[in-house]
């Protein structure tokens, strides 16, 4: 038989079987796509096994992008391109996971231009170029198949093929609302990791892409907020204001309501006792497991997470593009100052870029703390640096302040073998063993963030300036933990206890991260802020959670009625670090060949050294001191100190005003 005439024979017989085959090559992928972002073929194969139907109602996600092959003649090249798509999807899922517990999102493609300066920080550098290399070979391809490739020769059938598609697209609507109606898949998010798991990575992807934000509530208008307004609360004071302190603990709880952990001592017995005698109660989370930013989101902002998309993060969405209401912005009308602490890298979760629309007006991060260094095993720096930031703010200052510090030292991933030499608190009972060592490195961990809180309070206590301070968990610590291992059995649940100097009454009660601020002010007398007076009248009255989703939307993506149409509140001029860091004299360095000395204020080990616009490699030796070598200096040359981030961008944060080395030499000013 003639080559061509069996071809074209063969082809009429895949084309009649081409949905069939192409159903059955979509459920292959989809299984490598899963076991890729599961990091194996096991854990995948078991995810089939447990959640046949979430994998088909995937499977037919991906399915339904694959239809559009019928409407075109290029078949060929549109599958091969849906393919490297897909997989493209998995495999840097798959990285990304390797390196952090998030998984990749919607707005995590917002930073696709920023791919290649980020990449060395989930890549090494011969990873890297086999990705281009590779990146530049599909191009190639796709563009040859392009042009070059087999066209389909048969008639399209528009007639028949746009409503099969059409069809098919709005059939498969029916059947998400009918998956989420019988919770086969969910909505609400509340570790977008355990979702990514539970629910298939196509289906979460789409979501945290389409579904976002704030969906206009029905009853929304005008004289509905102004209803909602009307609430009346009362007068704030105006003098005597204290000092305002959130303390947000990464993953701290109290291990002890483990039903199945047992412990050779309590590992928070500071934290127990204060909870006895100030005020306390059960602290009700956005998130388990993970999810610090939207804890923090709603103890800041006084807004609740569930209006928003699953697994979203306003930090990364619409607080990247506009200002909110927020405890900094209502204090700072009665005079306060408002800071931000936390020893990780500015960077994270973009706090850098979202604080100021928070309208904070300093940002202490760890590229701002001297003893940056001081790291536990996991190489996060240790949570009892943070009582030096934390006083520095309140000395910075003659009025009153508000503090925000967010600590990480409780921060997993928990290793599941023995880490620590010698560990003073020693745990068994858990599933496994290797479940125990993570436990026991955890409940060290927090033991250590325990001793923090007592020297912290300590300090406060020798500082006597009227403050109340406010400490809590964000987080359940991802560990696993299922509703039956508890003793309280919830998962979105820590514990707070607020501090005080000043003789507050002690009243527990449950409050959710969200209300928490405003039952503080409420303590205070202080009455402020659209949001927050909201919470003060009505919080466990009729329609509570409508008129709150409501007032969010009216704020955030409404027509703002509550400001009469235009938000007051503008992004602050932030300033990073409390303190400047200044750029005072340059000394030689005896005995050091071609070194000198950089002398100044505020140095700490992210501090590096810029001559003419490049950086030198600088050692830190203590805070008015840094080395640099190998430059002989002229006299023109120009010279600044840069706070560079500890980002895998190492952008500059701030730095000095640059100086000439012939006046830096003598010491001038």
């Amino acid at each position: 038989m003639d080559r061509k005439v069996l071809r074209r024979s063969t082809c009429k017989v895949l084309n009649m079987i081409s949905l069939p085959l192409q159903m059955l090559a979509v459920l292959i992928g989809y299984y490598l796509i899963e076991a890729i972002s599961r990091h194996s073929l096991r854990e995948a194969l078991y995810f089939i096994q447990e959640r046949p139907l979430v994998y088909l109602y995937n499977a037919g996600l991906i399915f339904l992008t694959t239809l559009t092959v019928y409407l075109v003649r290029r078949r060929v090249f549109v599958r091969t391109l849906l393919t490297i798509l897909w997989m493209g999807l998995g495999i840097i899922n798959g990285v990304l996971l390797a390196q952090r517990v998030t998984p990749f999102t919607g707005p995590d493609l917002h930073l696709i231009t920023d791919a290649l300066k980020i990449a060395n920080r989930y890549l090494p550098v011969v990873g890297m170029v086999i990705v281009v290399i590779l990146m530049a070979v599909a191009f190639a391809g796709l563009a040859l198949l392009f042009f070059k490739g087999p066209l389909y020769e048969g008639p399209l059938y528009y007639r028949y093929n746009v409503p099969f598609v059409l069809a098919a697209a709005l059939a498969f609507s029916g059947v998400t609302k009918l998956a989420l109606e019988k919770r086969i898949l969910s909505n609400y998010f509340g570790n977008i990791a355990f979702a990514y798991e539970d629910y298939g990575y196509p289906y979460c992807l789409m979501t945290t892409i389409f579904n976002t934000g704030i969906g206009c509530p029905p009853e929304y208008s005008e004289a509905s907020i102004d209803e909602i307004r009307a609430a009346e609360t009362g007068k704030s004071r105006t003098e005597d204001m204290p000092n305002i302190i959130f303390l947000q603990l990464e993953s701290f709880f109290d291990p002890t309501l483990v039903d199945y952990l047992s412990l050779s001592e309590d590992p928070i017995p500071y934290f127990r006792q204060l909870m006895k005698e100030y005020s306390s109660g059960y602290y009700r989370v956005p998130s388990v497991g993970a999810g610090t930013a939207n804890t923090e989101f709603e103890t800041i902002t006084g807004m609740s997470l569930r209006y928003f998309g699953p697994g979203e993060y306003p930090y990364k969405s619409i607080l990247k593009e506009t200002t909110c209401e927020s405890a900094p912005f209502v204090l700072k009308k009665l005079g306060y100052t408002t800071h931000a602490i936390h020893n990780n890298e500015a960077n994270f979760y973009g706090r850098r870029t979202v604080f100021p629309n928070l309208g904070f007006d300093t940002f202490t991060s760890e590229e701002y703390m001297e003893e940056e260094d001081d790291q536990n095993p996991l190489g996060w720096v240790r949570d009892r640096v943070l009582t030096r930031s934390i006083l520095d703010c309140l000395e910075s200052t003659e009025g009153s302040d508000y503090i925000y510090a967010i600590s990480v030292q409780g921060h997993g991933d928990y290793p599941d073998e023995p880490m620590l030499e010698d560990p003073q608190i020693t745990v068994s009972g858990s599933p496994t063993e290797e479940q125990d060592y993570k436990w026991e490195y955890y409940v060290n961990e927090i033991h250590e963030m325990d001793g923090f809180l007592r020297e912290l309070i300590q300090a406060l206590e020798a500082n006597e300036e009227p403050v109340v301070l406010v400490m809590y968990g964000d987080h359940l610590p991802t560990m696993g933990l299922e509703v039956e291992d508890m003793e309280n059995r919830y998962l979105f649940q820590t514990q707070y206890v607020m501090w005080d100097n000043m003789g507050l009454k002690k009243k527990d009660e449950n409050l959710a991260s969200y209300q928490i601020a405003a039952e503080l002010m409420k303590r205070l007398h202080i009455y402020e802020g659209n949001i927050f007076r909201y919470h003060q009248a009505r919080r466990n009255t009729k329609n509570y959670q409508v008129d709150l989703e409501m007032l969010q939307y009216d704020i955030l993506y409404g027509e703002q009625y509550v400001y009469k149409g235009r938000s007051p509140y503008l992004a602050t001029d932030m300033r990073m670090g409390v303190y400047d860091t200044t750029l005072d004299e340059i000394r030689p360095a005896p005995g050091l060949k071609d070194s000198s000395y950089i002398i100044g204020t505020h140095f700490t080990p992210s501090s590096e050294v810029m001559i003419n616009g490049e950086y030198i490699e600088t050692n830190y030796l203590d805070p008015t001191t840094l080395l640099i070598s190998g430059h002989v200096f002229e006299n023109m040359d120009k010279i600044c100190v840069v706070q560079r981030s500890n980002s895998s961008t190492r952008k500059a944060l701030s730095g000095t005003r640059q100086r000439y080395y012939s006046v830096l030499k003598q010491g001038k000013q």
